[in-house]
């Protein structure tokens, strides 16, 4: 007895051993990021002691098999069941050094842990390739493998078991089922409370990335897969009864009039998006950006509009997407892109566009098949889509794709070839990691995110050439561009990504067909990617009833939130202040509102995701 319980004893020695070795491995790679947080050595040994519990609940639901294995051994007298144990052991090694790995490499790009929805954008291994460097991809690979064979060295000539089978009677597997059965149940829900453990109970520290370190990787990866599971069964974001979650909501995009104020001086204008790949608002020196990053840009605000307050409701591309040309917000836990089966449910700019006569095109020098983008836009009915593959022309290219400066003047002279009014967008790429982009990398000031300023600054010069051979085509005279993010990133100030400092993206609209009257104005309002189709919708006289969820940001009588996703929650901004709240842990990260408005806005906040959610339900 005492030799199976020893065995099992170092069964989970190793584990807790294993998890903190990985713990420490996250850690020493982002030490750049923990020192721009003022994050000391002893705060960061926190974020062991507070994963303890969450790690001896991992280790013990991944003892339960080998323990009942154990059992079986010494009922049947049989070595096969230990060599069982070996490869299970042998195996999960593999899986969670892999999610560790993963983990800590999609850290610098989403500043999130693995979860279900993340796994969905690793379904296609050579976009993952393609957009990491090759270096890091390598020292991953190779990080993944040493400490996976290390890891089972270690485990076959210190821990598994070598135990003779007939020197042990068959009553002590009653025994051991009696002794650690229990054990390991209370262990693996947290112990004797009435709510068994969750990740909240990692939560420790104001700066994320330690919480984050703290909630163990494999539990958090099993935990939010099984919840995807509910996806079809119930809404995790309710937070008050259905009928008052729609009542709220009806409210905040009820306006008292439909009075639009055009922008225009053209009435069907081309309309051409630029979508900025990653664009952050730290980026722009209007929006409290440092100078020098995007001077092109800045030069293009004299001649446009910019929106100082607008938001990325979601921080993936294909959100993005289905924001730009569905009206939809971010959704938590999953995106629109990956279920084709709800895309009918959906309102349709491109379609709309289609049946007046505007001739529909999108362009991307890359691959669009990342997180199911172009099912997307092929189900919307674009006249024309253009990926790399498509381009017959030596465009000097990287692992992405095209690269922007020879991208973007490229896509000028190709709208030549559309019939006017066209609704166009291209999509850049060079912002995009591993930032492969030719040419030099004139900033060095950035601590942290040194080769995405540099990226950025590149694609700025590619806009400036985009603008110049765009002037010298027929149809520039009688078109609206319009510059916008598909969603944030990180930069040299690292703010937490549940923040809206973090969402700030730019909008820009520009071009002849734009008033004259509203060239080098500034507007304040706050709004996000979601209302571009109401609002292009109205400006073109089209009606927009059918997008619900966009706003139409001309109109007198809009009122002005604006929202943002991450996986347990949402971020809800209002002109009087604003909060982000995780639901899973009911906790609010940020909360700026005054105290005779809370109750009132954090309900309408919670009501938007919660109906939001349920409609994504039921399309």
């Amino acid at each position: 007895m005492k030799t199976l319980l020893f065995l099992l004893g170092r069964m989970l020695l190793f584990w807790l051993l294993l998890f903190a070795l990985l713990r420490a491995v996250f850690l020493l790679v982002y030490v750049p990021l923990l020192q721009q947080d003022g994050i000391g050595f002893g705060e960061s040994l926190q974020s062991f002691y507070h994963a303890f519990a969450l790690d001896l609940a991992t280790a013990s639901y991944v003892l339960m098999l080998p323990m009942l294995l154990l059992v079986v051994a010494v009922l049947v007298r049989r070595q096969w069941p230990l060599k069982l144990i070996r490869f299970y052991s042998f195996v999960f090694i593999l899986f969670y050094v892999l999610v560790v790995f993963a983990e800590t490499g999609l850290y610098t790009e989403w500043k999130t842990k693995l979860s279900y929805k993340a796994l969905t954008y690793l379904s296609h291994p050579k976009e993952i390739f393609d957009s990491a460097s090759t270096a890091t991809f390598f020292m991953l690979i190779v990080g993944w493998i040493g400490i996976s064979l290390l890891a089972n060295y270690v485990y076959r000539k210190f821990v598994q078991p070598n135990i003779q089978l007939s020197n042990i009677k068959r009553i002590v597997a009653a025994y051991l089922i009696i002794l650690t059965v229990p054990l390991l149940f209370l262990a693996s829900r947290g112990g004797l409370q009435e709510i068994p453990i969750t990740t909240s109970a990692a939560y420790f520290s104001q700066h994320n990335i330690l919480n984050l370190a703290a909630v163990n990787p494999g539990y958090n990866i099993l935990v939010s897969t099984l919840d995807s599971r509910n996806l079809t069964k119930e809404n995790p974001f309710k937070s008050m009864p259905d009928e008052t979650a729609q009542d709220l909501v009806k409210k905040l995009h009820e306006t008292n009039c439909d009075s639009t104020v055009s922008i225009l001086k053209v009435k069907r204008p081309n309309v051409v998006i630029v979508l900025l790949e990653s664009w952050s608002g730290d980026l722009i020196e209007s929006l409290g950006g440092e100078p020098g990053i995007t001077p092109n840009f800045h030069a293009l605000e004299k001649e446009g509009l910019l929106f100082t307050n607008f938001y990325a409701s979601g921080n993936r591309s294909q959100q993005a997407i289905g924001s730009i040309f569905a009206g939809l917000p971010g959704l938590p836990i999953t995106t629109i892109t990956n279920h084709p089966e709800k895309y009918a449910a959906l309102p349709s700019m491109v379609r709309r566009l289609n049946s007046s006569g505007y001739n529909t095109s999108f362009f991307f020098g890359g691959q669009l098949i990342y997180g199911n983008i172009l099912s997307f836009l092929v189900y919307n009915q674009f006249d024309k889509i253009v990926e790399g593959k498509d381009i017959d022309e030596d465009l000097p290219r990287g692992k992405l794709g095209v690269h922007d400066t020879y991208m973007l003047p490229w896509y000028a002279r190709e709208l030549n070839k559309l019939p006017q009014p066209f609704f166009s967008t291209v999509f850049t790429l060079s912002s995009h990691s591993p930032y492969d982009f030719p040419g030099e990398h004139p900033i060095q000031w950035p601590k942290l995110e040194k080769d995405f300023v540099n990226s950025a600054h590149y694609t700025d010069e590619a806009l400036a050439g985009f603008f110049a051979t765009a002037k010298e085509q027929p149809w520039y005279d009688s078109t609206l561009f319009i510059l916008v993010a598909d969603h944030s990133h990180n930069t040299y100030r690292n703010h937490p990504i549940e923040t809206f400092e973090y969402r700030k993206i730019p909008l820009l609209l520009t071009g002849p067909a734009l008033k004259d009257s509203l060239r080098g104005r500034q507007n304040d309002i706050i709004c996000g990617n979601t209302d571009i189709p109401a609002t292009l919708m109205s400006q073109l006289g089209m009606g927009h009833a059918e997008f619900f969820w966009s706003k139409d940001v001309f109109n007198k009588c809009y009122k002005p939130f604006a929202y943002f996703e991450f996986n347990e929650g949402l971020g809800f901004m209002t002109p009087e202040g604003h909060f982000v709240w995780n639901k899973q842990l009911d906790r609010y990260y940020q909360n700026t509102l005054p105290a005779d408005s809370t109750q009132r806005i954090t309900s309408e906040g919670k009501a938007y995701v919660q109906q939001l959610f349920q409609d994504f339900l039921g399309y």
